[in-house]
Formats: structure tokens, sequence, C-alpha cells
């Protein structure tokens, strides 16, 4: 072997699937790899082996895991799978024997471990190989932020908790680190996740740690404050709507964090909550949702729902499309309840047929999608703050978001493209909204760019 094939790195190939929280699980591979001296590789044939990270939460993303999983030993024979799919037992081996390892979520040292097994790092890790803010999967103006691991909650549709462990809280200050890392790169929008924001510090009693010489307690309000020092958009997602939620409200009444909350309230009828382990007061959450529109009443509230959950009767669906007549959310998504192996709701009498979960998604969706265009409408005139996420792939429009929108699951703002212009991605610019529909609103640009 001469020296330059002995000295040419080994190529890994890499599919990320899955939720935000695997996608920076992924990051923290793809960070390690690259400051070992490995190379990413682009496909399957330029690459040494292949590391697969999969989702397991439900059936379908089961299917597309193992879809994944088979498509990458058929083009390239060696692969390693690491992700919540492999912690759950021995699916992953019988349905592909052949792999060549198989570890759980959130696992980069036992990814490693096997990585080494079968290509030895040709030399010792050179942390400059890696810039500092790690290697992401996001484009570069956006980042997720990742604040916790697991779960303490039971909720009986949910299997987290045995994929990922109860909740360990990252300390406050290696979040901060990471947050001005990604903040020097370029990063103009932050969104904080975990299986549940608002329980961020609380496996260790919201613990002080320091930063930067200063104080901070290891707790959600003080983590946002901190973040707010950066002067980029921070957007909170999976907040679980805890009492102390209320604290962070005025944070954003101040323009120190985005004006977002995404609270996964999941239905509203008392029983159904019941039986899914979650808070069963709709009469309480409503007082909240007014409480933080007093606050700040540029509050924008996205939520997800469950329709079809087992023993869901007409009365209780009627109930929830009630509760959405009254607290008129801004950005919403609703899925058909589907078993999940190993959750606890599958013993549960009164499962709902499927033609009925589908038709009340259906419905469900008919009267949000109604809501939601006279929200968008009260744009119409206005001006908003935009970031730019494409510039590149319409002739007739540049493509962002304004702070009511998350990246990949809310709407999106199409700005007319005007002769001539600089705009660039990650730009955050001002927008005179011309138009609305259910979820997406057009406008013309009409001011400089507000990055400085």
């Amino acid at each position: 072997m001469n020296a330059s094939t002995k000295n040419t790195p080994h190529r890994i190939g890499f599919v990320s699937l899955g939720c935000p929280k695997a996608t920076v699980d992924s990051e923290h591979i793809l960070t390690q790899l690259r400051a070992e001296g490995y190379v990413i590789a682009p496909s399957y044939e330029d690459a040494d082996l292949v590391v697969v990270n999969t989702c397991g939460f439900i059936d379908a993303a089961v299917e597309e895991s193992l879809d994944a999983i088979g498509e990458a030993l058929h083009e390239n024979g060696k692969v390693i799978v690491t992700g919540c799919l492999g912690a759950k037992g021995d699916i992953v081996k019988q349905a592909h024997p052949n792999v060549l390892a198989v570890t759980g979520p959130h696992a980069t040292d036992e990814v490693m471990q096997a990585i080494h097994t079968q290509l030895p790092a040709e030399h010792d890790p050179f942390l400059d190989l890696v810039p500092p803010q790690g290697i992401r999967l996001t484009p570069k103006h956006y980042a997720y932020l990742k604040i916790s691991e697991g779960c303490n909650h039971r909720c009986t549709f949910c299997i987290i908790p045995s994929l990922r462990g109860d909740l360990v809280s990252r300390p406050v200050n290696d979040v901060l680190l990471e947050a001005e890392r990604l903040a020097a790169s370029g990063v103009k929008e932050l969104l904080v996740v975990s299986q549940d924001t608002s329980a961020y510090g609380v496996d260790i009693k919201y613990r002080t740690e320091f930063y930067n010489g200063q104080p901070v307690k290891t707790r959600m309000k003080e983590l946002c404050e901190a973040l707010s020092q950066f002067g980029i958009w921070v957007r909170l997602h999976y907040v679980y709507p805890y009492p102390h939620v209320n604290d962070i409200i005025p944070l954003m009444a101040e323009g120190k964090i985005l004006p977002y909350l995404d609270i996964p309230f999941q239905h509203a009828s008392p029983k159904i909550l019941k039986a899914m382990k979650r808070p069963a007061s709709s009469e309480n959450t409503m007082q909240r949702i007014n409480q933080w529109r007093e606050i700040c009443p540029d509050i924008t509230i996205r939520s997800t729902f469950i329709a079809g959950f087992p023993g869901e009767t007409e009365e209780d669906f009627q109930q929830l499309l009630d509760f959405l007549d009254e607290a008129q959310l801004d950005r919403v998504g609703c899925f058909a309840y589907s078993d999940v192996d190993g959750a606890k709701a599958n013993e549960l009498d009164g499962a709902v047929p499927e033609e009925i979960k589908q038709e009340r998604v259906a419905r469900f969706m008919e009267k949000q999608a109604i809501i939601s265009a006279e929200k968008l409408k009260s744009n119409i005139g206005k001006t908003r703050d935009v970031i730019i996420d494409d510039t590149s792939s319409s002739e007739e429009f540049i493509i962002g978001r304004t702070s009511s929108d998350a990246p990949d699951i809310d709407g999106l703002v199409y700005i007319e493209r005007p002769d001539s212009h600089d705009t660039q991605v990650g730009d955050i610019t001002q927008v005179t909204i011309d138009d609305t529909d259910e979820y997406d609103m057009w406008g013309a640009l009409c001011a400089p760019m507000k990055n400085e």
C-alpha cells in the first residue's frame, strides 16, 4: 500500500430520519466524525460504510426507518444503525440481521466505537478540522438547540421515555456556549428543542452554573433571558403548559425572544386528556391563553392534536372543535391516532375505526383552515419582519418566514422579487403583506435589511 492510499481518510455515508431532536443527535455524530478526520460521503457508492439514524415513534416511522436501512444495505452493504428504533428491542436485527451494529438514541460514543471497530481513525483527532459551531444539517441561518434529553411524563400514546429515558438537562453553560458559537457562525434563528422544554432543569433542581462569569440558573426563564443577549431570533418548541410558562411571556412582550409558543395540547376533552395522562382542564387552558394574549398581544400559539384516540366519542370530538373555535390558535396540526408498539394506549378500550379517524381529522383541519385564513388576513397592509430562507428556487418570488412561522412546519411569505436586490438567505428584512390564504402570505420588500 503506498503512502497516498494509506493516508486516504475513511468516508462515512449518513442518513438522518426523525424529529429535530434526532437531527441534533445526527449533528453531534457528524461533528465527531469530522473531528476524527473521517469524510462525510455524498452517496452510498462513495461511502466505506453508512450510518442510519432512525425514528421509531409510530408505525409509519418504523417502516420508513426499516426501508432506509434496507436501502443502505442494498446499495452499500455496511450499515450501522442508531436512533430511537435501535432502542426498540431486536426489531432492527430481526428485519436486517446483516447490520454491523445497533445503538439507541443520543449515543454518539457508541456509534463512534462501532465505526472505530470497522474503520479505525487514521490519525489522532484534530478539532480544527471542524468549525466551532460543529457540523449541522440545517441551513446556515438557523439551527436547533437541544437543551435536554428524555422525558419524565408517561403519556399513554408515547414511548419516548422508554426510548430516550427520563429527563436529563444539559448544563446551562454548555447550552449557552453552543448558542454563542452558533450566533458567531452567522446563525440568525435558534430553535430551542427538547422532549419537554418547560421542564428544563427540574431534574437537577434548577442548579446555578456560570456563563462568562455570571450565575445562571438551569431553568427555562433564565435560559431564555440569557439567550436573548445574542441578538438573534429565539423560538421555543415543545413547551409543556406548566404554570411557570407564564413567566416567559413578558420576555416575549419585551422582544427578548420570539412571541411564539409551540405547545402540544393534544385534545380538549377532559375524559380523553385523562386517558392520555395529559392535563385535563381545557377551561384552565383557555384562561392561560387569554392571560398570555393580554401580556403579549402579538403572541403566536402553535399546537398539535390527536383525533380518534381510543374511547373518543363524537361528543369528545365536538369538545375539541369547540375548543378550536374558542382558542383561535394561530398554527395547528392534527394527526389520526396510530397505535405505537409498546404504548399503554394500545390497551385501552374503544378503538375508533380508521375511516372515522380520518373523517375527524378532515373536519378538524377544515375548521382550522377557516380560523387560520381569518387570522392571516389581519396581516394585510401590515409590515412584518421576515427571515429569508430561499432566493433561488423561484424566478418570481423570494421566500421567507415571519416570526410567527417555524421552518418546515408553518407558513411561508412569498416576496415579490424586485428588479434589483441584494437579498441573501438569512437576511431579516421588512415586508409589506399584500395577500394571504389559509397558511401563506404574499408581499413586497419595503425597507433595508436589519442584520447589523
